[in-house]
C-alpha cells in the first residue's frame, strides 16, 4: 500500500501529471478520429488567400482533395503539395468549420523581365524563372539585361524598400564590373513637352550606381529632382558612384 506521504513526493506528482495529459490526448485523438468519419466535416470548399499571380484553381488542383476528404485529415500533405509549386514561397492551411479549408499562400514575387529565346520572361530576386505568362498577366516590371544575380538582387531590394523608385525603373544593366546603370522614367517634376516626346532620352533619367550601393540612398533621387526642377535645369544623368554625393549631369 502506498502511503500518503509517498504520494506527496514530487516524483509521484510528475507521474500523475503525465498520466493526466496522456488521458486527455487519448480522448482528443479519439474524438478527432470519430469526427473524421462524419459526413458533417467533409471538405466542401477551399478558400484561397494571398494569391496575386497564381490562379486559385491551380492551388486547388495541387491540393488533390478527394470527395471523402475530412476537415480533420492531416493537413501537412496538402501543404507540401502546394509548397512544391515554383511560384509559392510559403503556405499555411487552416480549418474553418464545418467544411472549409483556408489556404494562405505567399508568392515568390517577380522583380524583372529578362529576354530569353522564348521571349521576355519573369524572374524573382534569386534568379528563378517564375511560371507567369506575361501575355496573360499585366507585369509592369523593369527589363534586366541578364540573369546576373547582382542585378536581380538589387532590383528585388529596390522593390522591397523603395517602391517609388522601383515603379520608375525601365531597364537595368551593367556598364562595368563594379558599375550598374538604371534607366528610370522621369518624375512628375519633369513633365515633357511636345519636343520631348520625340526624343526618348528626354523621357528617361539615367542613374549610375556602384555595386553594393545601399538601396536607401536611391531615395535621394527625389529631392535632387525637385531641386533641379525648381531651378528649371534638365538633367540627363545622376551619378551615385561618389561617397555621400550625387553628381547631376545636364543634357
Amino acid at each position: 500500500m502506498i502511503s500518503r506521504e509517498r504520494l506527496r513526493k514530487p516524483g509521484w506528482k510528475i507521474l500523475g501529471a503525465i498520466f493526466l495529459i496522456a488521458v486527455i490526448m487519448a480522448a482528443v485523438w479519439g474524438t478527432r478520429a470519430a469526427a473524421r468519419k462524419m459526413a458533417f466535416f467533409r471538405v466542401r470548399s477551399v478558400e484561397i488567400r494571398g494569391a496575386r499571380y497564381l490562379q486559385p484553381n491551380e492551388i486547388v488542383s495541387r491540393l488533390q482533395i478527394d470527395t471523402l476528404a475530412s476537415l480533420w485529415d492531416d493537413l501537412e500533405p496538402y501543404r507540401q503539395r502546394v509548397r512544391k509549386h515554383p511560384q509559392v514561397s510559403d503556405v499555411r492551411i487552416t480549418r474553418r468549420m464545418p467544411g472549409t479549408l483556408v489556404v494562405t499562400i505567399q508568392e515568390n514575387l517577380p522583380v524583372a523581365l529578362i529576354q530569353t529565346p522564348a521571349g521576355l520572361l519573369p524572374y524573382d530576386s534569386l534568379g528563378r524563372q517564375l511560371p507567369i505568362d506575361p501575355s496573360r498577366t499585366n507585369l509592369d516590371l523593369p527589363i534586366v539585361a541578364s540573369t546576373d544575380p547582382v542585378l536581380l538582387k538589387l532590383v528585388g531590394a529596390i522593390r522591397a524598400t523603395e517602391p517609388r523608385v522601383f515603379a520608375r525603373i525601365e531597364e537595368v544593366r551593367r556598364t562595368g564590373r563594379e558599375e550598374i546603370l538604371l534607366t528610370l522614367s522621369r518624375g512628375p517634376e519633369f513633365v515633357g513637352t511636345a519636343s520631348d516626346s520625340a526624343a526618348p532620352n528626354r523621357r528617361t533619367l539615367r542613374v549610375r550606381v556602384p555595386v553594393g550601393l545601399s538601396v536607401e540612398r536611391l531615395a535621394d533621387i527625389f529631392p535632387v529632382e525637385t531641386d533641379l526642377a525648381r531651378r528649371q535645369v534638365r538633367v540627363g544623368e545622376l551619378d551615385f558612384r561618389y561617397h555621400d554625393q550625387v553628381i547631376a549631369r545636364l543634357q
